[in-house]
Parts: C-alpha cells; sequence; structure tokens
C-alpha cells in the first residue's frame, strides 16, 4: 500500500481559511546563503494544535502570500492517515518568511522530483513495482530478482539504487536531464542503461567494493559487509513531490561471531546532490564502527579527508572515474565527532581474479574501497549524507574545488537548519 496521499483526484482544488484563527508559520534562514528548494516537516498534532479546520476532512496547505508551496502528506504508520506535512520553500540569505495554513477539499498536484522504485520480475521480462518485498533468503541460490538489479531512487539531479541481492552494493545514475528515469531503467522503452543516451547513463564500476555508500562493520580491523544476511526487505515510507523515504531491513548479519539486524532509512529531497541514510543497528552492547564508503577502481588522482565546516567531516574523490571516461565525484559527510577511522581496503579486484566464481562467493569480500567508520549505538540511528556529482552535467564539477565548496555549503545548511515558529 502507498504510503503517501499527495496525488489528488484532480488538478482543482477549493482553497478555505482557517476560521479566523490569526496564527501564522514563520519561517527563517538563520545564515547569510541562499537556499533554494528546503524541505520542511511539520507534524499533524503540531499543526492540529494550532489551526483549526473549518470542516472535517479538508486537507492543509502551506501559502506564502497566495502561493501554494509544493507539498505533500505523509502516512508514516501506513494506518490510513496522514502523520506529516512536508512543505518546500526557498530563501534569500537571511530571509525571514511569514507563511499561513489553508485547506483544501482535494490535494493539489506538484511536479513530482523525487521518484522510487522496485520493480519485481515477474518472469516474462516485466516488472510490477512494489511498495513492500521480502527477497529471498541469502542461502539460496544467487538470482536477479529486481529491474536493474536495484531498489532504485532519485531526484532532479541524480539517481542512485542498491543491488537488491547479497551483493548489496550501491550505484549511481548520471542526469543530464532533470525529468524522472528510474521508471524505466532496464526496459525496451529506455535500451541499455551503461550506454550514454540523452537522459544520462549508469557511471560507476563497482566491482566488489562499496560502491556509492554500500555498509559494513570494521570489527578487529575486518570489515563485514551488508550482504548475505538471512533475510532483506523493502519498505517504501512515503514517495511525493518534495520528499521519497524508504527502508532496507536486514536480519542475520553475521560480524564476526555476532548475529545483528540493521535497518537503513534513505530519504532524497529535490534539488540535492545527495541522500540522507540514518542507520540502525540491533543485536550487539556498547558500541560499534560502521562502515560506508566510495569505491576507488579508475582512482588516480588521491582521496581527500576535510573538514566540510566545524561539525562535518568529508572523504571525497574526483577523477575521471566515470563510465563514460568523465569526470565523477562521490562524497560521505558526517559528523566530526563520529568519525572513528579513515582508510582503503586493498586495491585487488576479486571480479577480475576469479572471474569464473558467483558474485556471492565474494559477497563479503571488500576491495578497492575509501572508507569512513563511524561511531554506531545499539538501536541508536546513526546518520551520514553520500553525494554524486558528474562534470558531464555541470562544468562545476570537474574539480575538487567546485565539489568542495557544494559540500562546505551543505554543511552548513545542515549545521544552521531553517527556524520553524508558530505563534
Amino acid at each position: 500500500m502507498k504510503r503517501n496521499l499527495f496525488i489528488a483526484l484532480s488538478a482543482f482544488a477549493v482553497l478555505f481559511s482557517s476560521c479566523g484563527n490569526e496564527k501564522h508559520i514563520f519561517v527563517e534562514n538563520p545564515i547569510d546563503q541562499t537556499r533554494a528548494d528546503e524541505v520542511l516537516v511539520l507534524d499533524r498534532q503540531q499543526l492540529d494544535a494550532s489551526f483549526t479546520a473549518p470542516k472535517a476532512g479538508l486537507l492543509p496547505v502551506i501559502l506564502n502570500g497566495t502561493d501554494t508551496l509544493p507539498s505533500q502528506l505523509d502516512d508514516l504508520d501506513a494506518d490510513g492517515d496522514w502523520d506529516e506535512l512536508a512543505f518546500m520553500v526557498s530563501f534569500h540569505p537571511n530571509e525571514k518568511l511569514e507563511l499561513s495554513v489553508a485547506y483544501v477539499d482535494t490535494y493539489p498536484v506538484f511536479e513530482k522530483r523525487t521518484n522510487l522504485r522496485l520493480g519485481i520480475d515477474q518472469g516474462d521480462h516485466t516488472y510490477k513495482e512494489v511498495d513492500y518485498y521480502m527477497a529471498p533468503s541469502a542461502s539460496e541460490p544467487f538470482k536477479i530478482i529486481a529491474q536493474g538489479e536495484s531498489v532504485s531512487w532519485e531526484n532532479d539531479k541524480m539517481g542512485f539504487r542498491t543491488y537488491f541481492d547479497c551483493r548489496n552494493v550501491k550505484d549511481l545514475f548520471g542526469k543530464l536531464q532533470p525529468g524522472l528515469i528510474i521508471d524505466k531503467i532496464h526496459t525496451h522503452e529506455m535500451g541499455s542503461y551503461h550506454e550514454l543516451a540523452d537522459w544520462g547513463m549508469d557511471v560507476l564500476h563497482c566491482g566488489n567494493s562499496l560502491g556509492s555508500g554500500g555498509l559494513a562493520m570494521l570489527e578487529n580491523d575486518s570489515l563485514y559487509r551488508l550482504g548475505s544476511t538471512e533475510t532483506y526487505e523493502y519498505q517504501k515510507i512515503t514517495e511525493g513531490p518534495v520528499r521519497s523515504v524508504f527502508d532496507l531491513k536486514y536480519d542475520g548479519w553475521a560480524v564476526a561471531d555476532q548475529m545483528l539486524s540493521a535497518v537503513e532509512r534513505i530519504s532524497v529531497y529535490p534539488g540535492k546532490y545527495w541522500f540522507q541514510s540514518d542507520v540502525t543497528v540491533s543485536g550487539f552492547t556498547g558500541e560499534k564502527q560502521l562502515v560506508t564508503g566510495i569505491v576507488t577502481s579508475f582512482l588516480t588522482t588521491k582521496p581527500e579527508e576535510f573538514n566540510a565546516n566545524a561539525d562535518y567531516d568529508v572523504i571525497a574523490t574526483l577523477d575521471q572515474q566515470s563510465e563514460n571516461h568523465d569526470e565523477l565525484g562521490m562524497a560521505v559527510m558526517l559528523k566530526a565527532d563520529e568519525v572513528t577511522k579513515v582508510a582503503r581496503s586493498t586495491d585487488v579486484n576479486y571480479f577480475d581474479q576469479y572471474p569464473t566464481v558467483p558474485e556471492k562467493g565474494f559477497s563479503n569480500v571488500i576491495s578497492e574501497t575509501y572508507y569512513v567508520a563511524q561511531k554506531v549505538s545499539n538501536d541508536i540511528p546513526a546518520r551520514h549524507y553520500f553525494a554524486a556529482v558528474w562534470g558531464l552535467e555541470n562544468p562545476r564539477w570537474k574539480k575538487m574545488d567546485g565539489f568542495k565548496s557544494y559540500l562546505s555549503a551543505e554543511a552548513e545548511k545542515l549545521s544552521n537548519p531553517i527556524v520553524v515558529t508558530i505563534q
């Protein structure tokens, strides 16, 4: 069941005032920096406590003057009622805006700028999109079951995917146009995504690395890929014009002599060259070190570690590393006080050494990866951001300085969230 309620039955909605309620929503950009397409989230209880709908059954939208801001109502617990209102607004440096709430009988249709996709093979070269799926156990023979082999997500800037099998490595689709494309991946309509087209292409060679943000655990100087687990599941949480969110759930993750479980919640927003990953690991005591990283195959320049700002550290690469033999930049950004180690794994590519061995045979081997380890406590989400840019999409991404400048600006936004006040 889809958990997002933004789709309207028609493009026409009747606006109602909030019954003379004089409260407004004040939103303020606290930094001297332009902020386009900022996504803000209001809890339903917060809204209901401050604003009163003129009649039952009406749905809230946010107005900036007379303009209706892009928004969606998200049912996060799948009970049929919305829980959060997510909306998008842009700011000039240090700008403060006064917004209001109106109510509609039919929710407006806004341009969709984020997208999720898990298509399951129907056995006839067609794929059925699902909102939930439990994959076959990793103990069964390796089999590709998903469209494009992956769970995919995108916004108007980049496309991402994670292989929905024991490999569990993340990959990238470079985009040359803002249109959403992952629904067409691996279909006759699109053709091969490994070849450059007007929309873009698959730009990353992953091998047996962590690709573009795959996960592992660091234990006694050994890396244990989050891959061949006893079970793994996909669960769509919400999908819409201003954000899309989903969970990847794993149980039976063998780390040294322990069996752990994990949930990775991935969120993607319009206009960003990154996605947000919140990883909750369970089944241990004390602290462990969660790892994510960047593939180093074809890399000829030195990876970089730097402070994006006072709060965030970054590991990054930028080289002619794409499958199109042009510039590709990748980075992991996370809180500086959570970083425990930055290192590189071996540069041996096991697929090249042993091309006849099934992929599952090396699913726990992690090679050609520049990685960062992060402190993680049992049952407490650990957050990082994975960013990717393609030089063919924008000349700014042909040099590391342009990429680093972007990451520092994004870090400043994360360190200084928009201030929201209802009064």
